[in-house]
């Protein structure tokens, strides 16, 4: 019933199982770093339409050969390493065996961010007020899915949805922005992104949001 879209079974699916996805993302990585993963994979599970065509959810996986619990914290343990390595695959090379020093960052990367960060601005001010209330509550004053769902007026699910679905806006919107106004190649663009990985400092969505 939930890949079907069942409010009340989205509501209960929730209640259940989210405290399970908080226990193994903070189990993926103590300092709380995982807990966004598992907030977002409620988007994933409801469904994502893609065009005209139905909504592709990923219980469509699910083959009911493990519990549900044991299929979850698996998903969430390979979105969780996904994004390791993507993070690694940024990460500046060690020094040689010889001493050598690593190569020199790369000379467009203050660019790229600043590029990245005026995209991202223009993208979060053209949302409607309520998914930039989502954003201001979850990025700038760290609530709870729970807690925004409650200032919205809306479930606990409808926010983590929403919430995703506004990241997937935003990032479409400034890859947008980059192509078409940056005049920027897909390899450009890739690398505007992995400037600013694990360099979020320029990129404050304090700034972003209020300013």
């Amino acid at each position: 019933m939930c890949a079907a879209g069942d409010e009340r079974a989205w509501e209960t699916f929730v209640h259940e199982y989210r405290p399970l996805l908080y226990r193994a993302a903070d189990a993926l990585d103590r300092t709380g770093g995982a807990r966004d993963i598992a907030d977002s994979l409620y988007a994933e599970l409801y469904g994502i339409k893609n065009g005209a065509g139905p909504r592709q959810s990923l219980f469509r996986y699910y083959q009911g050969r493990s519990s549900l619990a044991t299929w979850l914290r698996a998903v969430l343990a390979q979105r969780y390493v996904d994004r390791v390595r993507a993070q690694r695959r940024t990460e500046p090379l060690p020094e040689d065996q010889d001493g050598a020093a690593a190569p020199p960052p790369d000379p467009d990367r203050d660019r790229y961010v600043a590029l990245v960060r005026a995209a991202l601005g223009r993208a979060v001010s053209r949302l409607d007020a309520r998914d930039r209330l989502r954003l201001a509550g979850y990025y700038v004053q760290e609530l709870t899915l729970a807690q925004i769902g409650r200032v919205l007026k809306e479930s606990e699910a409808s926010a983590s949805r929403h919430l995703a679905r506004t990241r997937r806006e935003i990032r479409a919107d400034v890859e947008r922005q980059l192509r078409d106004e940056s005049r920027l190649n897909d390899d450009q663009i890739a690398a505007c992104f992995a400037s600013v990985v694990d360099d979020p400092g320029p990129l404050d969505m304090k700034q972003v949001i209020y300013e």
